[in-house]
């Protein structure tokens, strides 16, 4: 398979920094995170891009070849990019790793509108809108600063916790959240704002605070950090099968409010190619359907 464009923004960060910490913290993840990405896209182009050792990050003789090259693609996607949006072709829609991929398609077809994806991480809670990398966004509600943005609820689920298969609750059918609210939780990072409180159960806690086991700024290292037994964590209830991962399980919770997805653009944005998007979606009865990765 080909590197994804991701990939080469990873690779290009940890070769520009020559530091893997460095790198992480300019691109918003995890160190982990990105040492694995690393290794994955070596075994994928069956070449050692990196020399490591306890001191120092160098590139290899293949390193400097491809940083040329990723280098020269990543600024052709962004001159391309730019000149679909100012063609008005293109709506940039903002989607964070934990309302899962693979929706595009499903979009184009209820609203009418070509669309390109914007992926945002918990430590943008706009998905984009506020730094304008986004010009509609899908998440899930509360929404930041609500005052800055308008939105469409487009559909209710039930709130789910992921947990280890040999969690002593794990047996159960459904759970009840006040049986969780000692746990330790897997938290968005504090930069997620009223999503973080939200995802912890904050509004069932009764002003009690969550005890937090670890910190996620992606679906995938939530993923992670739950197989590591380090906390549990809340999701929706159709972005389950995003989480199927060996010896974690998840089950419904009880005495727990339904979380709400809604299509959201920014309040000062009067466009009348954002406004026609959301009434189409709205009126189609569009449903998110996610992808099983």
């Amino acid at each position: 398979m080909d590197p994804h464009l991701r990939d080469l923004r990873y690779f290009v960060a940890v070769a520009e920094e020559l530091h893997f910490t460095n790198a992480a913290q300019r691109l918003h993840i995890a160190q982990p995170t990105l040492s694995r990405q690393i290794r994955q896209l070596e075994r994928q182009l069956d070449v050692v891009l990196f020399d490591r050792n306890q001191r120092s990050v160098a590139l290899t003789v293949a390193g400097k070849e491809l940083l040329e090259g990723a280098r020269r693609i990543l600024e052709l996607w962004e001159v391309t990019n730019v000149a679909l949006q100012e063609a008005g072709e293109v709506l940039r829609v903002g989607i964070q790793s934990s309302i899962g991929r693979g929706l595009i398609a499903e979009l184009e077809s209820a609203s009418g509108h070509r669309l390109a994806l914007h992926s945002a991480s918990w430590t943008d809670p706009s998905s984009g809108l506020a730094g304008r990398q986004a010009d509609l966004a899908l998440m899930w509600l509360p929404v930041p600063d609500s005052g800055r943005y308008r939105w469409q609820v487009l559909r209710t689920e039930a709130r789910w916790v992921l947990l280890p298969e040999n969690h002593r609750l794990a047996d159960h059918e459904a759970i009840e959240f006040a049986d969780l609210i000692d746990e330790p939780f897997i938290a968005m990072p504090a930069e997620a704002g009223a999503a973080r409180d939200f995802w912890l159960g904050g509004d069932a806690r009764g002003g009690r605070q969550a005890k937090i086991g670890g910190e996620a700024a992606t679906a995938e290292e939530r993923l992670e950090a739950v197989s590591l037994g380090l906390g549990v964590c809340l999701l929706a209830e159709n972005n389950v099968p995003m989480y199927r991962w060996p010896g974690l399980t998840a089950r419904p919770v009880a005495g727990l409010a339904p979380c709400e997805l809604a299509m959201v653009w920014r309040a000062d944005d009067d466009r009348p190619t954002i406004l026609d998007f959301a009434n189409r979606v709205v009126a189609g009865g569009f449903s998110v359907v996610e992808d099983e990765r």
